[in-house]
């Protein structure tokens, strides 16, 4: 499994840029049985990012698995990096597609408001 923050993988993508390794290593993220792009959406990404996203989307379509997890659906996409890669995206990544909703409360807030979170330092 490889397990991404958004910011993460622009990074990594962005590094390989330099050497001009990017087919190669999206190929090794790529490798994954499933590929986990974590926390999609809670701030605004530039075109770095929202090409990195594009570039494993497209690779692994078909081939192998992903998962998104965000607080927006995939339709909101467009609220929160460049228009012109949330199409070219979220239709290979929705083609296939399950799509788990949850509803309910943040459980970390829940347990911090019931005493079970942090423990105050003395």
């Amino acid at each position: 499994m490889a397990w991404f923050g958004l910011e993460t993988l622009a990074a990594a993508i962005g590094k390989s840029k330099v050497d001009e390794s990017t087919a190669r290593t999206v190929a090794r993220i790529c490798r994954a049985d499933l590929t986990v792009v974590d926390d999609v959406g809670p701030l605004p990404v530039g075109e770095d990012a929202a090409e990195a996203f594009h570039r494993i989307i497209d690779a692994a379509y078909e081939h192998r698995s992903i998962a998104v997890t965000s607080n927006i659906q995939p339709s909101g996409f467009d609220t929160i990096m460049p228009r012109t890669r949330t199409g070219t995206s979220t239709d290979p990544l929705m083609h296939h597609a399950h799509l788990v909703t949850t509803t309910g409360g943040s459980h970390r807030l829940s347990e911090a408001l019931a005493g079970q979170g942090a423990v105050p330092l003395h």
